[in-house]
């Protein structure tokens, strides 16, 4: 029999809700026709569609990136305010398209408003300058009487829109970028971007673009960067995209070993410069894009502004594994932004008549319900498996957190199996089951099960009730599953 075992008082370290942030980028059918469909039966006054609004709030984000992406290294942010009307619709070439501009930053942010989320602005460091960069925090977030605030007011913003979070850059590491920098170019761009706008507004938090991919010198732009601005460094972001290239399930359950060394590689370089340079207070990890990507890559200019991945029970899998990777590593990830949130690879779908909900929408609306105050540091051992170049995998893929009062225990666990249930003995340390569990489980009839507006439930998620008494609870792991239990302990 598998067994886990819980301590309550091992504890990693408290979680940050950020982790369950989202991404929003100018591309395809993600901003028109996704989130905002003015004239549309279902969007509501300011042209958001209502139906999306309701589910992205089940998906309960904290926080959501905009407008890029490779979309910002070419975007100017004047462009997108004011009356509609006046705006200029300019040729946009990270994704080939026309961008008419219509939806700019003060919707961004009373879409988010209505979200109940944090607005995070991403600023140009491709194609743009300082001065536009510190200009948009101005505009944003003065509350004195200057031009560019009497703008926002003029705009009919006359509080500060006081966005807190703010990304220098976009993928600068990489060639396709517009405006692509070496290590060194980007040090100092970041230092002299963030120093003005700090000057504008010393409160923000400041995210440095470091790595879209360990080929692109992660290490020396992570050095570089500490050296020329550590005072500005509040968080290194990293992306990445993952696939079953190969068709091969067993292979693509490896990836827990791709997350933990990712995330294991940039905790040492962060903790390396720490010392070096004497820096007490934390830096953390934005992984503010991630996600499963690999069908609807684009070779084709209408590909690259299409890019409506359609996704299956496996990369539901594959999502919940990154959350247990990020609740493992709580104390350096403490924001992840899922890329993106409606149609261009995402977890709502939509067409003029309403949506449907992805197989990914369902791992993450449960980590994001179910998700507890702080890590705990759980053993688990059990059945194994093999695929790519690893061996002795364990089948279950597992997490766990507590509530701050310490009386509910959230227990995930992800099945890698494609056949077997696992039974598996629960075990708590020092504390005992009281009673009530609730299981949430998503799962569907096979791997290769998708949802879709004919068959919208292929894959979804199930709820129900056990009773849980004493120091042990045996329960039985689906196949092909991502489950949480609930505990009151």
């Amino acid at each position: 029999m598998n067994q886990i075992k819980i301590d309550p008082e091992r504890q990693i370290g408290g979680i940050s809700r950020k982790i369950f942030g989202g991404f929003a980028e100018h591309l395809g059918r993600h901003i028109y026709g996704g989130i905002y469909e003015p004239g549309s039966p279902l969007a509501d006054e300011n042209g958001f569609r209502k139906d999306v609004l309701a589910a992205v709030r089940r998906l309960k984000m904290p926080v959501i990136r905009y407008p890029g992406g490779n979309f910002v290294s070419g975007y100017r942010w004047r462009d997108g305010v004011g009356p509609k009307a006046q705006r200029p619709a300019r040729v946009e070439l990270a994704w080939q398209d026309i961008e008419s501009n219509h939806f700019g930053t003060d919707e961004f942010v009373a879409w988010c408003r209505a979200l109940g989320t944090e607005p995070y602005l991403v600023v140009n460091a491709g194609d743009g300058d300082m001065r536009e960069a510190r200009d948009w925090v101005e505009y944003c977030n003065s509350a004195t009487d200057s031009a560019l605030a009497n703008m926002r007011r003029a705009n009919g913003f006359d509080a500060p829109h006081n966005v807190k979070y703010w990304g220098i850059g976009n993928e600068v590491d990489g060639e396709w970028q517009i405006g692509h920098k070496t290590p060194d170019e980007y040090a100092r761009t970041y230092k002299e971007f963030a120093k003005v706008m700090r000057w504008v507004d010393p409160s923000i938090k400041l995210i440095a673009a470091v790595s879209s991919g360990w080929g692109y010198q992660p290490v020396e732009r992570t050095q570089l960067l500490f050296e020329a601005a550590a005072d500005f460094l509040d968080y290194l972001s990293l992306h990445w995209y993952v696939g079953n290239h190969e068709d091969d399930y067993e292979k693509y359950m490896t990836l827990s070993e791709f997350f933990e060394a990712q995330l294991s590689a940039f905790e040492g370089l962060i903790a390396a410069m720490r010392q070096e340079m004497g820096i007490e207070r934390p830096i953390s990890i934005a992984l503010d894009e991630w996600n499963v990507w690999y069908r609807a890559r684009g070779n084709t200019s209408d590909e690259r502004n299409n890019l409506e991945e359609r996704y299956n029970l496996e990369d539901a899998l594959v999502v919940a594994m990154h959350f247990n990777a990020f609740i493992r590593h709580c104390r350096s990830v403490r924001m992840a932004n899922i890329a993106q949130i409606v149609n261009v690879i995402a977890p709502i779908f939509t067409n003029q008549e309403g949506l449907f909900l992805q197989t990914i929408f369902h791992p993450f609306e449960l980590y994001a319900s179910n998700c507890g105050d702080i890590a705990l540091d759980v053993f688990w051992k059990g059945d194994t498996f093999s695929g790519g170049d690893y061996t002795g995998i364990r089948t279950l893929d597992v997490s766990a957190t507590i509530d701050a009062g310490g009386k509910k225990l959230s227990l995930f666990v992800v099945n890698r199996s494609l056949i077997e249930t696992l039974e598996t003995r629960i075990s708590l340390a020092d504390a005992t089951f009281a009673g009530d569990v609730a299981v949430s489980v998503v799962n569907g009839p096979d791997i290769k099960a998708e949802n879709s507006f004919e068959q919208p439930e292929q894959v979804t998620l199930r709820e129900s009730r056990d009773r849980a008494a004493g120091k042990d609870y045996v329960h039985a792991f689906e196949p092909h599953s991502v489950t949480a239990l609930v505990f009151e302990i």
